[in-house]
């Protein structure tokens, strides 16, 4: 079964960012630094097009981001 996990999606996105500022990142994908946090927080799940957004800025796809089996 594929689920979305919020902390693993939140540990996926901090990993991902790297060295880049969080509002490096917000701006890149049009959302706000406050977002960005929430979802590495895994308070968060963005949604559907955040993710998309995500997925193209990293160079992933959103499977690989946000679906756990």
């Amino acid at each position: 079964m594929i689920r979305l996990d919020a902390d693993v999606i939140g540990k996926r996105l901090k990993d991902l960012r790297g060295d880049r500022s969080q509002q490096e990142v917000a701006d890149a994908i049009g959302v706000s630094k406050m977002a960005i946090s929430g979802y590495e927080s895994g308070k968060r799940i963005p949604k559907d097009g955040a993710k998309v957004a995500l997925a193209d800025y990293y160079g992933k796809t959103v499977a690989e981001i946000f679906f756990t089996p």
